[in-house]
């Protein structure tokens, strides 16, 4: 069995409602996006930043540092990320919804989140995860193995909530192809949101402002998901 990562966690004051698990993009650590945490106003929910492994990343030279994948070139059909490693980083992600299941919070309150090449994990992971999850949150990002989205999705998740932000100035990952993903996946009777903002590969304080409503809507009061659909 797959073992979680090492974790930055930030607990929920009192019994927690839910539980988000945010992922790092390149290069980063689960430390990055903790500072965050106050400006959203969810004390109910417990906040998992997980820490990527660290391997060589060949766009980079090869050098070693925190990825949830290698990525050998930019802008090919299929994208140039590892697919083994997409995969490996998907079993990690698994075994930490899991464990947020055995501390007595299951896949339904469990909101995927992640930035960048984190966010395309998120985006990843929770189309193919088999229960139901409560949202995810896809900042700054893109598909991997696009071609592998329909044989492997689970209808438990083809109808989660969907958010995704992206900066319009992006010099990383062009907003036309995270508009690509978002589109792929925002089917009819999906709640899906699509927000730009005039920033590049970064988060503003105007998207801080639509990430923490459109959390706080995913843990109001009485909203529970079915474990599957």
């Amino acid at each position: 069995m797959t073992e979680p990562p090492p974790c930055v966690e930030i607990d929920a004051r009192g019994e927690a409602a839910g539980t988000i698990i945010w992922l790092h993009g390149l290069g980063a650590s689960g430390h990055d996006f903790e500072p965050i945490v106050p400006l959203l106003q969810l004390p109910q929910a417990r906040f998992v930043f997980p820490h990527a492994p660290t391997r060589g990343v060949t766009i980079n030279g090869g050098l070693l540092m925190p990825a949830w994948y290698d990525i050998a070139t930019m802008g090919t059909p299929r994208g140039g990320e590892d697919a083994d490693d997409v995969r490996e980083s998907a079993a990690l992600i698994a075994a930490l919804i899991a464990r947020e299941a055995g501390r007595g919070i299951p896949a339904s309150r469990v909101v995927l989140a992640g930035f960048s090449q984190g966010a395309a994990m998120a985006l990843f992971a929770g189309h193919r995860h088999p229960e139901a999850l409560r949202g995810i949150m896809v900042l700054s990002g893109y598909e991997v193995l696009p071609h592998t989205r329909e044989a492997e999705g689970q209808a438990a998740n083809r109808d989660t909530p969907l958010l995704a932000c992206h900066g319009t100035h992006d010099p990383m990952v062009p907003v036309a192809r995270a508009r690509e993903a978002y589109q792929a996946y925002a089917h009819p009777g999906r709640p899906a949101e699509w927000h730009e903002f005039p920033i590049g590969h970064e988060v503003s304080p105007p998207e801080i402002a639509v990430i923490r409503d459109w959390l706080a809507g995913r843990f109001a009061a009485g909203e529970e998901r079915p474990a599957s659909s």
